[in-house]
């Protein structure tokens, strides 16, 4: 379950007074879910650094895409593992920093694994990234994943913030039966079909103006490389864009629950009027099964082979109608 950066920095400064800090993690979340600062205040607290100076200091070496495509090169792994060979400037920890890690191609990450599972001695490793199911699962398994949420004060997306106005529109506009959940079904399904199409059109746009950049200096089979990493990123932001939209779905519920228990709305403070009246029209063994409801059903729209409308269709009615 994701959880906020500040929670996750104090579970790693514990982990290591107890020695128990691992060597990788992948840290993963949407944009201002504070990755950076998860990653520069394990950098402080081990180094004696200033968070906002982590980058500075000798005994961090970081990696960003450069290239013109916005890919991480195989070049740039093997000059971070020569400084990583190195002794520490302190004598102390070493830190990698890998920003936008699903941006590694699998011959650069798949050279990259020996140092991933066993790195030089005091050697942490942080991969931060938007998009984890872009990694390799070989990448995966050798990190300790830190999902973090966004940030309380962060601007929804564009297609989360139309989740919440739909939701709105549902309990203003319509019943909680058989009725007005199959409403919501269809209603959520158009929203997604309609963020999709404007993902892909405009990945189809970003490929087309890179081929136009390439086509005539690089090898056919690079255009074709480049198609197809075009491709899965744009699954992956749809999926990732998916999940945001779906949690609006889960924030509800959490703030019917802390509604129930004397707390106040606060994941979701567009539909507060109405999460506070669900509150108390339904006992809390009833708001706990629809928090169960939603939970399953971004768990089975993201497993693989699932019919997506029959999922969501199935996970709503069991959420949103009585």
């Amino acid at each position: 379950m994701p959880i906020a950066a500040a929670d996750a920095l104090a579970l790693l400064k514990q982990a290591h007074s107890q020695k128990r800090l691992a060597h990788a993690y992948l840290l993963s979340g949407p944009p201002g879910s504070g990755k950076r600062d998860l990653a520069f205040g394990m950098c402080s607290h081990l180094l004696g650094c200033q968070p906002e100076s982590a980058l500075k200091h000798p005994d961090v070496h970081s990696i960003a895409p450069e290239s013109k495509s916005r890919r991480l090169l195989i070049e740039q792994l093997r000059e971070l593992e020569q400084n990583l060979r190195m002794r520490s400037f302190e004598g102390g920890s070493k830190f990698a920093i890998i920003f936008e890690a699903d941006r590694l191609q699998p011959q650069a990450a798949n050279a990259f694994l020996k140092t991933l599972e066993e790195p030089p001695p005091n050697t942490h490793i942080f991969l931060l990234t938007e998009q984890p199911e872009q990694l390799l699962e070989t990448i995966l398994s050798r990190c300790v994943s830190v999902p973090l949420r966004p940030s309380e004060t962060k601007t929804r997306s564009p297609a989360a913030a139309a989740t919440a106005s739909l939701l709105n529109a549902f309990f203003s506009t319509q019943k909680p039966d058989l009725r007005g959940g199959l409403w919501l079904a269809q209603q959520f399904q158009a929203l997604l079909n309609e963020t999709k199409d404007s993902i892909h059109s405009a990945a189809e746009a970003s490929f087309k103006a890179e081929e136009k950049q390439y086509k005539q200096t690089v090898d056919p089979k690079w255009l074709e490389q480049l198609e197809e990493t075009h491709a899965a990123r744009t699954e992956a932001s749809y999926i990732g864009e998916r999940n945001r939209m779906l949690e609006v779905f889960e924030a509800f519920w959490t703030d019917v629950l802390l509604c129930q228990n004397g707390g106040t709305p606060r994941h979701l403070p567009e539909c507060e009027t109405h999460s506070t009246q669900t509150a108390s029209n339904l006992d809390k063994d009833e708001a706990i099964k629809r928090v169960q409801a939603v939970t399953k059903m971004r768990e089975h729209v993201g497993a693989t082979g699932v019919n997506e409308p029959l999922a969501l269709e199935y996970g709503l009615l069991n959420g949103f109608a009585r």
